[in-house]
């Protein structure tokens, strides 16, 4: 069916357009011309009138022109040219003529485009529902991916629509779950393997646990004696030489021998000394659960075939970014030294991480050591099978250099400018115009663009039929809930009143 047809200059990569009739931005459209069939997508339009113009300043003679003219609207819009249908969506070497037809596209002629092999299902088009839209597995993981969306705007779903699907290819995936949002999720694809936040002090470097404990970069002796305890009960839990399991108090019991040791330290030292005893007191009471030099290595965890979710519900931010970081150095580490030298007591198998709260983890205005090592795992992942998802509805507070190695986005509403703006400068592929359309775009719809799909795709996201997570609670169903349960308590106590010869 001809909708419109093409006029003015038009070039290799867009045209613009007249219509009568009324697509919808993000349809797709085909032109035919100089024996080719060249895909086009609608990215923006305008609704103007020949009569109606803007000069025009009474309400009164608007509505006699109407009477008159009928409706003379007509619709202008651009089309952005994504390729030859027939030659692999390269883009044409000659521009179409104007005049040319636009036709909205066939099913026939989008389904072998949004189907691929290796394929993820997201959705189905917004225009068309009958039109399945899917993503290449290995472009994804690979190239890393970014899900971006202000909250409420269908996040934690898209989370789990890919996380079920990479489940289908038996794929190892962790969740970096900041707020317990998917230890009760029920994927139909594979189960949840739960990761309690509990680390053995031998695996960590000496910089996580100091960070930990509190030594600032100015305090040079606390650091040289926090060393020296640290790498001391280290030596002795090689040497099985202690029965304990608390790595703190191991590291206490060698500080106070020295405090007490009145030949080998001054009451300078011994000052410095309880510094350091009062810090690791203060960590102790603060992180006492987060230590065990019983427990393995927390990457041993991992199992194939399962969401793995590393719960960080529970721990506050200083500990959910310690506890990141180590998981992504000791993951490139052992890949590295997996793939380089076929070590097989290494990370054996490709990781893909899903990293919750980006802008919390990779903030753009501080530096922690999640944020490093997030950044190391966007640039050098890939080649060892290391891959990574930034999820986030803060996108301006997210890293602007680690967001752009993201090659791939699926982009959810977004209403606040800063947002939108910081987006788009990290991607190559969202243009002005596609950029407009985000504060429009209803819960659960999608803007898909990287990599990982051929062309520029405006999705409708799946529902996640299993467990419901991330979702906002039914406020007045929890009030509702707590004065039932409140009555029913009262009338418990009563009876067991009444029953001990109470009078009511």
């Amino acid at each position: 069916m001809i909708i419109g047809r093409c006029v003015g200059e038009t070039s290799l990569v867009e045209v613009n357009f007249i219509s009568k009739d009324l697509p919808k931005v993000g349809e797709y459209v085909t032109l035919e011309y100089d024996g080719k069939c060249v895909l086009g997508m609608i990215e923006s339009m305008v609704r103007g009138s020949v009569s109606l113009n803007n000069d025009i300043y009474d309400p009164d003679t608007i509505a006699k022109i109407r009477e008159i003219e009928g409706d003379d609207s007509y619709i202008r819009g651009k089309v952005t040219i994504l390729g030859d249908v027939d030659d692999n969506l390269r883009l044409p070497r000659t521009p179409a003529p104007p005049g040319t037809p636009l036709k909205l596209a066939t099913k026939e002629i989008l389904d072998p485009i949004l189907k691929m092999k290796n394929s993820l299902k997201l959705g189905h088009l917004i225009s068309q529902d009958d039109v399945e839209v899917c993503v290449d597995v290995n472009k994804m993981v690979s190239r890393h991916l970014a899900i971006l969306a202000m909250t409420g705007a269908g996040k934690s779903n898209t989370v789990s629509v890919i996380v079920d699907g990479l489940l289908d290819y038996n794929a190892c995936i962790l969740i970096f779950d900041m707020h317990s949002e998917y230890a009760g999720a029920e994927f139909s694809n594979g189960e949840v393997n739960i990761i309690e936040p509990i680390v053995n002090p031998k695996y960590m470097e000496f910089n996580e646990i100091k960070k930990l404990a509190n030594i600032g970069s100015n305090a040079a002796i606390q650091e040289r004696f926090f060393r020296k305890a640290f790498l001391k009960a280290n030596d002795k839990i090689q040497k099985s030489e202690v029965i304990s399991t608390d790595f703190l108090e191991i590291m206490l019991s060698i500080l106070n021998e020295w405090y007490l040791d009145e030949d080998m330290f001054d009451s300078k030292d011994k000052s410095k000394i309880m510094d350091v005893i009062n810090k690791i007191e203060d960590l102790k009471i603060k992180y006492d659960r987060l230590f065990n030099t019983n427990v393995s290595n927390i990457l041993n965890k991992l199992e194939v075939g399962k969401a793995n979710i590393l719960d960080l519900g529970q721990v506050d931010e200083n500990t959910a970014e310690v506890l990141v970081s180590h998981v992504l150095r000791q993951s490139l580490k052992s890949r590295k030294r997996a793939v380089k030298y076929n070590d097989k007591d290494t990370l054996r198998f490709p990781v893909f991480f899903v990293v919750e709260e980006a802008h919390i983890l990779a903030p753009q205005s501080r530096n922690p050591d999640s944020k490093y090592w997030i950044t190391r795992i966007a640039r050098e992942g890939r080649k060892f099978g290391l891959g990574l998802c930034l999820v986030s509805q803060s996108p301006k507070s997210v890293d602007g250099e680690t967001l752009a190695q993201a090659n791939n986005m699926i982009i959810l509403r977004l209403v606040e400018p800063k947002d939108q703006k910081h987006v788009q400068t990290a991607s190559e592929s969202l243009s002005e115009d596609l950029v407009k359309q985000l504060p429009s775009l209803n819960i659960g719809e999608a803007m898909v663009l990287g990599l990982m799909t051929k062309i520029p795709t405006l999705v409708k996201i799946d529902e996640f039929k299993g467990r419901k997570i991330g979702g906002d609670l039914e406020i007045t169903d929890e009030w509702s809930s707590f004065l039932e349960i409140k009555e029913e308590e009262l009338k418990k106590s009563n009876q067991e009143f009444f029953d001990l010869g109470g009078d009511y």
